[in-house]
């Protein structure tokens, strides 16, 4: 059970005291003369602290309490010249430079960020049950904390396994693959290319950190092969592509370039 949550179940099992309400108004009654003493009683930077929250509380209380007043009162217009514009209207009509710059960067950001327009935008999703088989470890056969998974994955060039005492996840070999069958949307034209790595697997951020790759995964791959090169005149290496099929069932990983 997570920690804090059996106060809140006893509470539903048994209730709370008959005087519990009482209790609570008179220790709220009581709390003003108790903050009192104790600013009194302070000494040295713990009555600093204490008194900098109290004014930061005391200011809050100010704000809310303008806030109400100001809806209360009913403010009068003045009369106004006909075709006046009021001052926070001014430069609605005028785009300043500051402004385009600003959007300019937020668009960047966007871009960057890999706010991509994919071809499948939903997704169904893949549970653990689906995607991991419990293997069963040990002499006595009943442990059973190793999951072996049934889907196609991705590891890197260096990879190796771990001993098989700390090895929780088993990716097999038949199912590990390091290239994807990769089709450009504007050159409608499909090309093999290597797989660099799982950007995001929608499913769950743990199967993008195990390399797995299921319909809708966005993979990382290397198309320096196509002589494809930027407005300042450098090949791009790396592109992103979504896969489009079920690997584990065609056996292949057929995907669209992100353009």
């Amino acid at each position: 059970m997570p920690q804090n949550e059996y106060m809140e179940r006893h509470r539903k099992l048994y209730g709370r005291r008959l005087d519990y309400e009482e209790r609570k108004r008179k220790r709220e009654a009581r709390l003003p003369k108790e903050r009192a003493r104790k600013a009194r009683k302070l000494r040295g930077i713990k009555a600093k602290i204490f008194n900098k929250e109290r004014r930061n509380e005391k200011i809050q209380i100010k704000k809310k309490i303008q806030s109400h007043q100001e809806k209360k009162i009913t403010k009068q217009l003045k009369d106004v010249e006909e075709g006046a514009i009021p001052h926070y209207l001014m430069d609605r009509g005028t785009q300043s430079s500051a402004k385009v710059l600003s959007n300019m960067i937020k668009q960047k950001r966007k871009e960057k960020c890999g706010k991509w327009d994919v071809p499948i935008p939903k997704i169904r999703a893949q549970s653990d049950m689906e995607v991991f088989k419990v293997l069963k470890t040990g002499k006595s056969k009943r442990k059973s904390w190793k999951r072996m998974v049934t889907k196609v994955t991705f590891v890197g060039e260096n990879f190796t396994r771990k001993p098989p005492k700390f090895e929780r996840f088993v990716r097999p070999m038949a199912l590990r693959m390091k290239t994807a069958h990769v089709t450009h949307p504007e050159l409608k034209a499909t090309f093999q290319l290597p797989i660099i790595g799982v950007k995001k697997n929608p499913s769950s951020p743990m199967y993008t950190s195990l390399g797995v790759v299921t319909k809708g995964t966005v993979l990382e791959v290397n198309i320096s092969e196509l002589g494809l090169v930027t407005q300042s005149g450098k090949v791009v290496w790396g592109k992103y592509a979504q896969v489009t099929n079920n690997p584990e069932n065609d056996g292949v990983i057929n995907a669209v370039l992100l353009v």
